[in-house]
């Protein structure tokens, strides 16, 4: 069983699994290859000068899998509770996770399927949202939703900082204590 399973590995999914793998826990990206990011030219991502979207989407990929996260190309296709955790069940494979992250941008199927809360979206040509608290709780136990799914602005630096934000919280949940990931420079 792993720790945290993301759904979505745009900017708000990757981010999570980076921060969720870098933590030291057993990480689970699931990736779909259809994040509407991979449309994208980015000039306004801090720390990036410009970026196509699919360069950006690829290097989050490639970031959380250094720190050790699983990638599975796949559908999510319905989620379940089971004892300690959320079955999902995919397309081709199914997998046990303590915690879900759903940052599946504009799609909330997955989510209203399972009997997660719902809203209307503030966005222009977001619909519907998963509804979640402020830390990316949803109606669900164990259930946490981030980025444009959980109705923060589809640019791709807020979906990052806010999957960042919701990995973080679920880490500090597993861990029992505030996680902070903070490193220094070698020769500081």
């Amino acid at each position: 069983m792993y720790d945290i399973a993301v759904i979505g590995a745009g900017p708000a999914g990757a981010s999570a699994a980076l921060f969720a793998a870098k933590a030291g826990k057993e990480t689970l990206l699931i990736d779909n290859d259809k994040s509407m990011t991979k449309k994208a030219w980015i000039e306004n991502h801090y720390g990036v000068y410009e970026i196509a979207g699919p360069d950006l989407i690829e290097t989050g990929k490639k970031q959380a899998a250094k720190f050790g996260a699983k990638l599975i190309s796949d559908q999510a296709v319905n989620l379940l509770p089971v004892e300690d955790g959320i079955k999902i069940e995919m397309e081709g494979e199914s997998a046990e996770a303590k915690h879900v992250i759903i940052a599946s941008g504009v799609s909330v199927a997955l989510g209203e399927k399972a009997g997660i809360n719902t809203k209307p979206g503030t966005e222009p040509r977001i619909k519907t949202v998963i509804e979640a608290d402020g830390d990316g709780r949803t109606n669900l136990d164990r259930i946490w939703a981030a980025g444009t799914a959980a109705g923060v602005s589809v640019h791709t630096i807020i979906t990052a900082g806010h999957g960042a934000a919701v990995a973080i919280n679920v880490i500090s949940e597993l861990n029992g204590e505030r996680y902070v990931d903070h490193d220094l420079l070698k020769n500081g």
